[in-house]
């Protein structure tokens, strides 16, 4: 099965570190980031567990919650975590899925069979409080994942989904954005009172409405 950004994302019941779960339960009207990693004991996914734990005080202030997952079982997820606690200086309190039945992996398309018939690519969910998809991103299994680049991805997406706005390449939070095409220009003063400048009729900029 094949996901699209805005589909719904599939619920699930699975074995975690925490317990079991029930995926909707366990975010709530919180935003997820729900990603893979092809096996426990490999050293990227180490790195990037242990990132994503150090990173949890960001991940709280915007609302979001972090689930990881393993095709490896649930007393080797346990082990493992003591060592990404140690080598990371961290403490990953996240739930990781024990997913070795492939349910969820499958469920969410994880297995990549030109790169591996076993193991799950590093893929990448945002979902929103709605439960619908908001961004995926896949990786190979070589290549570890840049984490200030999903929290600044989650930013945008938290702005563009209370706004008419997008944002433009390499954009930060605080930076101007784009007015969305929706907004006539002769409605841009009135919606966004802070200011703008228009560059080309289709290419106008205001403020970030959110540092207002």
């Amino acid at each position: 099965m094949s996901l699209h950004l805005g589909d719904l994302a599939p619920n699930f019941t699975a074995q975690t570190t925490i317990g079991e779960i029930d995926f909707y339960e366990y975010l709530g009207d919180s935003w997820g980031v729900l990603f893979s990693h092809p096996a426990d004991y490999t050293p990227v996914c180490t790195t990037e567990l242990g990132r994503t734990a150090l990173l949890k005080s960001e991940f709280d202030k915007r609302n979001v919650k972090a689930l990881a997952l393993s095709i490896d079982p649930l007393d080797k997820h346990l082990s493992w975590i003591s060592d990404i606690n140690e080598t990371q200086n961290c403490n990953v309190d996240f739930p990781l899925i024990a997913d070795d039945d492939r349910k969820v992996s499958e469920l969410y398309d994880m297995i990549h069979p030109n790169a591996s018939a076993t193991a799950t690519v590093r893929s990448l969910f945002i979902i929103g409080p709605d439960k619908k998809v908001k961004l995926m991103i896949t990786y190979p299994a070589s290549t570890g994942r840049n984490f200030n680049e999903v929290l600044r991805v989650i930013d945008s997406l938290q702005l563009t989904d209370e706004f008419s706005v997008a944002t433009p390449a390499n954009w930060e939070a605080g930076e101007d954005v784009i007015i969305g095409l929706g907004v006539k220009t002769e409605d841009i003063e009135s919606k966004f009172p802070e200011g703008h400048r228009i560059v080309k009729p289709y290419l106008r900029y205001t403020p970030d409405p959110t540092k207002q």
